[in-house]
């Protein structure tokens, strides 16, 4: 019989197949006592894990290219962290087993990231599966993963670490459904590159039974189990519309009337480049220069690698607009050399522009490597600062822009909700505002977005949340300025003419999603996205804003 189950849809598209479940996750290793004199070698037995692992992961990352690159990396890191290795060896130093010391060790760390407020939930998914495929691999045990399978299947698990998403085969895998994560998880930001419709924090997916018939729609987060031919019909009618609306959108983002709502990528460095240009991007609306720094976290990279990387970007986009943002480190992107180790709350600490004004020759180099990028180059560059709190915040960035001889426009990220309860204020030391979506909601609402127990609270639909886009907007238009957003809010089609409506004047997002976007803005006036905003605006609950919007836009 048919049931609908509900999760929270992060990437657009329906499968329709078989359950296949990922494997379990690596039992314990037992607790025993190894004698003195086995130690050295039982310490060598986990640096040659932990080096096999780390390079396992790099290799994955190279196969898979792009964002999920840079994820893995981090990842690799991770896995080589010196003070882990150290608790490590002095585990096995006393008796310990290589394997059963990197389980600990790893517990210990986890439980510290736990202790600091849980900002740092999806890097403890992370190391969930670093130590996995570490003891694994020690043990001498097939790393649990993808399961073999010659037939396309829908691919049900707890959650997905990051080296399972990036290299899944989506000819063989129709999407996925998980129980944790959420909108804003390496797991949904990698379903998003890959194009595979996936559904997250859905209650009791690991409960589906293996072979079991489902409909996944990743647009609206429903998983149907045994969907009757009826409603096979219904969705594959549905996927038809949607594939007929994209094939005959093109061009520059617009409404139907003719307003102009330009549609820019996403990228985290040159390799997601390509398939940027290939979707029609207008720009880049976020180009998030952190990866470059992880690439060593004990120092920054020097300013000639940092103009190469840069560069490569900016030439991608000839006469188009490329919005750098500056080194966002802290919180859930630690660098050794910048980020504090003891603060007790590492999200509400120094973090973003803090961590670049307390290390001004961090902030300098960068700007500086950004103006010799640019040099000769028809691009629109356009830099901003990440964490702004108010006015004091935005002049400090202006200044250190201005003083490295930057000729590009300034500008601040919306993500804290003083930013936006006075934005004007901000736009005297600024040329434009960008607002990042999953932060502000995250500080809006005191809700963890790497923690699927609050998903409904990093909902974009949330109307206090669209109430401070409106008022950003709203500032900006006033002082004739510019306010878009970058955040995966602006990845969801009908989110997308909501904001519009909102007043938003860009839209940026995974390049999987312009093309979605495109097509939703081309079937609606301004007008009706206005409708449609005020609509959003006037409901209590995120899901009853969706359903306004919803009626306004299909005529009902």
């Amino acid at each position: 019989m048919e049931t609908t189950l509900r999760g929270v849809g992060v990437s657009h598209g329906v499968a329709i197949g078989e359950v296949r479940h990922m494997g379990t996750a690596v039992l314990e290793p037992p607790a025993k006592q190894i004698p003195a004199e086995e130690a050295e070698r039982e310490q060598g037995r986990a640096r040659q894990g932990v080096e096999a692992v780390a390079a396992d992961l790099i290799a994955r990352g190279n196969l898979a290219g792009g964002e999920a690159q840079h994820v893995l990396e981090a990842q690799a890191m991770m896995a080589q962290d010196p003070e882990l290795m150290a608790d490590v060896d002095r585990r096995i130093a006393v008796g310990s087993t290589a394997e059963r010391a990197v389980y600990d060790a790893f517990a210990a760390y986890r439980a510290l990231l736990a202790g600091a407020g849980e900002y740092l939930a999806g890097r403890v998914a992370d190391l969930d599966d670093v130590r996995n495929r570490i003891v694994a691999r020690l043990l001498g045990v097939p790393m649990p993963g993808v399961p073999d399978s010659d037939e396309p299947y829908v691919l049900i698990a707890r959650d997905l670490a990051p080296a399972d998403t990036a290299l899944l085969d989506p000819t063989l895998v129709l999407g996925f459904v998980t129980e944790e994560g959420g909108p804003t998880s390496h797991s949904a930001i990698l379903a998003r590159a890959l194009g595979v419709p996936a559904v997250v924090a859905m209650p009791g997916a690991g409960e589906l039974v293996e072979g079991t018939v489902i409909a996944v729609d990743g647009s609206t987060g429903e998983v149907f189990v045994d969907p009757s031919g009826e409603k096979r019909a219904e969705l594959a009618k549905a996927a038809e519309e949607r594939k007929a609306l994209l094939s005959a959108a093109s061009g520059p983002g617009a409404t139907s009337d003719g307003h102009k709502v330009p549609l820019l990528a996403n990228v985290g460095g040159p390799a997601d480049v390509p398939a940027a240009v290939e979707a029609g991007a207008e720009g880049v609306g976020l180009f998030r220069t952190e990866f470059l720094f992880l690439d060593d976290s004990t120092r920054a990279p020097s300013e000639e690698k940092q103009v190469e990387a840069y560069r490569k970007v900016l030439e991608a986009f000839p006469e188009g607009r490329v919005v750098v943002r500056v080194l966002d480190a802290g919180a859930d992107k630690p660098l050794d050399f910048l980020t504090p180790a003891d603060e007790p709350n590492p999200a509400l600490g120094v973090r973003g522009l803090r961590t670049l004004l307390d290390h001004p020759d961090v902030l300098r180099t960068q700007l500086s490597a950004l103006a010799r990028a640019a040099e000769g180059l028809p691009v629109y560059l356009e830099v901003m600062a990440p964490m702004v709190a108010d006015r004091i915040d935005a002049k400090a960035f202006a200044d250190a822009c201005r003083e490295a001889g930057l000729q590009a426009k300034f500008g601040a990220m919306v993500e804290i909700p003083s930013a936006a309860l006075r934005a004007r204020s901000i736009l005297q030391e600024v040329e434009f505002l960008s607002l990042g979506t999953n932060d502000l909601a995250q500080y809006t609402f005191a809700a963890d977005r790497q923690v699927g127990a609050v998903s409904r609270l990093q909902d974009p639909w949330q109307p206090a949340l669209l109430d401070l886009v409106a008022a950003s907007a709203e500032a900006a238009k006033a002082e004739g300025k510019s306010c878009g957003v970058c955040g995966e809010a602006a990845s969801d089609p009908l989110l997308a003419c909501v904001l519009t409506g909102l007043g938003v004047t860009s839209l940026s997002m995974g390049a999987a999603s312009i093309p979605y976007v495109r097509a939703a803005l081309a079937k609606h006036t301004l007008a009706q996205c206005e409708r449609a905003a005020a609509a959003a605006r006037a409901a209590d609950t995120a899901a009853d804003a969706r359903a306004a919007a919803q009626a306004v836009l299909s005529g009902e």
